[in-house]
Protein backbone atom coordinates (compact mmCIF):
# COMPACT_ATOMS: atom_id res chain seq x y z
CA UNK A 1 0.00 0.00 0.00
CA UNK A 2 1.20 3.48 -0.90
CA UNK A 3 1.93 5.20 2.42
CA UNK A 4 2.90 8.78 1.57
CA UNK A 5 -0.13 9.89 3.57
CA UNK A 6 1.68 8.91 6.76
CA UNK A 7 3.90 11.96 6.45
CA UNK A 8 0.81 14.10 7.07
CA UNK A 9 0.39 12.57 10.50
CA UNK A 10 4.06 13.09 11.23
CA UNK A 11 3.84 16.69 10.05
CA UNK A 12 0.83 17.22 12.31
CA UNK A 13 2.71 16.05 15.38
CA UNK A 14 5.59 18.37 14.55
CA UNK A 15 3.22 21.31 13.95
CA UNK A 16 1.25 20.71 17.16
CA UNK A 17 4.43 20.48 19.22
CA UNK A 18 5.73 23.70 17.69
CA UNK A 19 2.50 25.55 18.46
CA UNK A 20 2.54 24.37 22.08
CA UNK A 21 6.17 25.37 22.42
CA UNK A 22 5.56 28.86 21.01
CA UNK A 23 2.29 29.40 22.88
CA UNK A 24 1.23 26.96 25.62
CA UNK A 25 -2.29 28.48 25.55
CA UNK A 26 -2.73 28.11 21.77
CA UNK A 27 -4.98 25.04 21.73
CA UNK A 28 -6.69 25.95 24.98
CA UNK A 29 -7.89 29.17 23.35
CA UNK A 30 -9.10 27.31 20.25
CA UNK A 31 -11.30 25.02 22.34
CA UNK A 32 -13.25 28.06 23.55
CA UNK A 33 -14.81 28.54 20.12
CA UNK A 34 -14.38 30.69 17.02
CA UNK A 35 -15.19 34.33 16.30
CA UNK A 36 -13.89 34.91 12.77
CA UNK A 37 -14.45 38.23 11.03
CA UNK A 38 -14.09 36.68 7.59
CA UNK A 39 -15.77 34.11 5.38
CA UNK A 40 -13.53 33.01 2.52
CA UNK A 41 -15.12 31.49 -0.57
CA UNK A 42 -12.26 30.19 -2.65
CA UNK A 43 -11.23 27.57 -5.16
CA UNK A 44 -10.44 24.00 -4.14
CA UNK A 45 -7.11 24.26 -5.94
CA UNK A 46 -4.34 23.02 -3.65
CA UNK A 47 -2.14 25.97 -4.59
CA UNK A 48 -4.43 28.50 -2.91
CA UNK A 49 -4.43 27.89 0.87
CA UNK A 50 -6.60 30.63 2.35
CA UNK A 51 -4.91 31.00 5.74
CA UNK A 52 -1.38 30.92 4.43
CA UNK A 53 -1.78 33.52 1.70
CA UNK A 54 -3.66 35.91 4.00
CA UNK A 55 -1.50 35.38 7.06
CA UNK A 56 -4.50 34.47 9.21
CA UNK A 57 -4.40 32.10 12.16
CA UNK A 58 -6.73 29.21 13.03
CA UNK A 59 -10.01 30.71 14.25
CA UNK A 60 -9.70 33.93 12.24
CA UNK A 61 -11.27 32.82 8.95
CA UNK A 62 -14.25 30.61 8.11
CA UNK A 63 -13.58 28.84 4.82
CA UNK A 64 -15.62 27.32 1.99
CA UNK A 65 -13.96 26.02 -1.15
CA UNK A 66 -15.21 24.51 -4.38
CA UNK A 67 -14.12 24.30 -8.00
CA UNK A 68 -13.71 27.85 -9.38
CA UNK A 69 -15.06 29.54 -6.21
CA UNK A 70 -18.67 29.43 -7.36
CA UNK A 71 -21.77 30.74 -5.58
CA UNK A 72 -24.53 28.52 -6.95
CA UNK A 73 -28.02 29.36 -5.70
CA UNK A 74 -28.99 25.67 -5.39
CA UNK A 75 -25.79 24.55 -3.62
CA UNK A 76 -26.95 23.62 -0.12
CA UNK A 77 -23.38 23.18 1.04
CA UNK A 78 -22.45 26.75 0.13
CA UNK A 79 -25.72 28.15 1.46
CA UNK A 80 -25.34 26.30 4.76
CA UNK A 81 -21.83 27.66 5.22
CA UNK A 82 -23.00 31.15 4.28
CA UNK A 83 -25.95 31.01 6.67
CA UNK A 84 -23.82 29.85 9.59
CA UNK A 85 -21.12 32.43 8.87
CA UNK A 86 -23.55 35.34 8.56
CA UNK A 87 -26.34 34.43 10.99
CA UNK A 88 -24.38 32.69 13.73
CA UNK A 89 -20.74 33.76 13.52
CA UNK A 90 -21.69 37.29 12.38
CA UNK A 91 -18.73 37.65 10.04
CA UNK A 92 -18.11 41.18 8.82
CA UNK A 93 -16.52 40.38 5.48
CA UNK A 94 -17.18 37.76 2.81
CA UNK A 95 -14.33 37.36 0.35
CA UNK A 96 -14.70 35.61 -3.00
CA UNK A 97 -11.17 34.84 -4.10
CA UNK A 98 -10.39 33.17 -7.41
CA UNK A 99 -6.98 32.67 -8.93
CA UNK A 100 -5.27 32.97 -12.28
CA UNK A 101 -4.62 29.65 -13.97
CA UNK A 102 -7.81 28.14 -12.51
CA UNK A 103 -8.39 24.66 -13.94
CA UNK A 104 -12.16 24.97 -13.61
CA UNK A 105 -12.15 28.16 -15.67
CA UNK A 106 -9.95 26.57 -18.33
CA UNK A 107 -12.19 23.49 -18.49
CA UNK A 108 -15.32 25.63 -18.80
CA UNK A 109 -13.81 27.43 -21.79
CA UNK A 110 -13.41 24.17 -23.69
CA UNK A 111 -15.73 21.44 -24.92
CA UNK A 112 -14.12 18.31 -23.49
CA UNK A 113 -16.30 16.02 -21.38
CA UNK A 114 -14.99 15.26 -17.89
CA UNK A 115 -17.91 13.35 -16.39
CA UNK A 116 -19.93 14.40 -13.36
CA UNK A 117 -18.05 17.68 -13.07
CA UNK A 118 -19.58 18.79 -16.39
CA UNK A 119 -22.74 19.69 -14.47
CA UNK A 120 -20.72 22.06 -12.28
CA UNK A 121 -18.77 23.50 -15.20
CA UNK A 122 -22.03 24.54 -16.84
CA UNK A 123 -22.50 27.20 -14.18
CA UNK A 124 -19.08 28.59 -15.11
CA UNK A 125 -19.95 28.42 -18.81
CA UNK A 126 -23.05 30.50 -18.08
CA UNK A 127 -20.78 33.25 -16.75
CA UNK A 128 -18.83 33.14 -20.01
CA UNK A 129 -22.05 33.59 -21.98
CA UNK A 130 -22.95 36.66 -19.90
CA UNK A 131 -19.67 38.26 -20.94
CA UNK A 132 -18.98 36.56 -24.27
CA UNK A 133 -18.89 39.82 -26.22
CA UNK A 134 -15.96 41.11 -24.18
CA UNK A 135 -14.21 37.77 -23.85
CA UNK A 136 -14.50 36.73 -27.49
CA UNK A 137 -12.95 40.05 -28.46
CA UNK A 138 -9.75 39.22 -26.54
CA UNK A 139 -7.59 37.44 -29.11
CA UNK A 140 -4.74 36.51 -26.78
CA UNK A 141 -5.89 33.28 -25.06
CA UNK A 142 -3.89 33.82 -21.87
CA UNK A 143 -5.32 37.31 -21.43
CA UNK A 144 -8.81 36.00 -22.21
CA UNK A 145 -8.49 33.32 -19.54
CA UNK A 146 -7.24 35.83 -16.95
CA UNK A 147 -10.11 38.17 -17.73
CA UNK A 148 -12.60 35.31 -17.46
CA UNK A 149 -11.20 34.48 -14.03
CA UNK A 150 -11.82 38.10 -12.96
CA UNK A 151 -15.32 38.30 -14.43
CA UNK A 152 -16.28 35.04 -12.78
CA UNK A 153 -15.27 36.44 -9.40
CA UNK A 154 -17.33 39.57 -9.99
CA UNK A 155 -20.38 37.47 -10.87
CA UNK A 156 -20.01 35.43 -7.68
CA UNK A 157 -19.96 38.63 -5.63
CA UNK A 158 -23.22 39.59 -7.32
CA UNK A 159 -24.68 36.14 -6.65
CA UNK A 160 -23.85 36.43 -2.95
CA UNK A 161 -25.69 39.72 -2.79
CA UNK A 162 -28.74 38.11 -4.39
CA UNK A 163 -29.16 35.62 -1.54
CA UNK A 164 -31.80 36.16 1.12
CA UNK A 165 -29.12 35.37 3.74
CA UNK A 166 -27.04 38.40 2.82
CA UNK A 167 -29.97 40.71 2.11
CA UNK A 168 -31.62 39.93 5.45
CA UNK A 169 -28.36 40.73 7.22
CA UNK A 170 -28.23 44.07 5.45
CA UNK A 171 -31.86 44.79 6.33
CA UNK A 172 -31.09 44.20 10.00
CA UNK A 173 -28.17 46.63 9.65
CA UNK A 174 -25.62 43.93 10.30
CA UNK A 175 -22.24 45.21 9.07
CA UNK A 176 -21.41 42.96 6.15
CA UNK A 177 -19.15 43.61 3.17
CA UNK A 178 -18.64 41.36 0.14
CA UNK A 179 -15.35 41.59 -1.74
CA UNK A 180 -13.97 40.16 -4.97
CA UNK A 181 -10.26 39.28 -5.04
CA UNK A 182 -7.97 37.34 -7.33
CA UNK A 183 -4.80 35.51 -6.32
CA UNK A 184 -1.85 35.39 -8.68
CA UNK A 185 0.02 32.11 -8.31
CA UNK A 186 2.92 33.62 -10.29
CA UNK A 187 3.95 35.99 -7.49
CA UNK A 188 1.78 35.07 -4.52
CA UNK A 189 -0.03 38.41 -4.36
CA UNK A 190 -3.76 39.05 -3.97
CA UNK A 191 -5.36 41.72 -6.14
CA UNK A 192 -8.49 43.56 -5.02
CA UNK A 193 -10.75 43.75 -8.08
CA UNK A 194 -12.50 46.80 -6.68
CA UNK A 195 -15.92 45.17 -6.47
CA UNK A 196 -17.36 45.54 -2.96
CA UNK A 197 -21.03 45.29 -2.00
CA UNK A 198 -22.26 46.72 1.29
CA UNK A 199 -26.03 46.97 0.84
CA UNK A 200 -28.94 45.92 -1.37
CA UNK A 201 -28.61 49.14 -3.38
CA UNK A 202 -25.46 47.71 -4.93
CA UNK A 203 -27.69 45.20 -6.76
CA UNK A 204 -30.09 45.79 -9.63
CA UNK A 205 -33.59 46.36 -8.22
CA UNK A 206 -34.93 43.16 -9.82
CA UNK A 207 -32.91 41.19 -7.26
CA UNK A 208 -34.14 43.11 -4.21
CA UNK A 209 -36.04 40.83 -1.85
CA UNK A 210 -38.88 42.03 0.34
CA UNK A 211 -40.24 40.36 3.46
CA UNK A 212 -43.86 39.24 3.44
CA UNK A 213 -46.22 41.38 5.52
Amino acid sequence: MEKSYLKLLENNKTWAALQKNNDPEFFIELTKGQTPDYLWIGCSDSRVPANQITGTKPGEMFVHRNIANMVVHSDMNLLSVLSYAVDVLKVKHIIVCGHYGCGGILAAMGNKQYGLIDNWLRHIKDVYIYHHAELDNIKDKEKRVRRFVELNIVEQVHDLGKTSIVQNAWKSEQPLHIHGWVYDTADGEIIDLGVTFTCTKDLHSVYHLENED
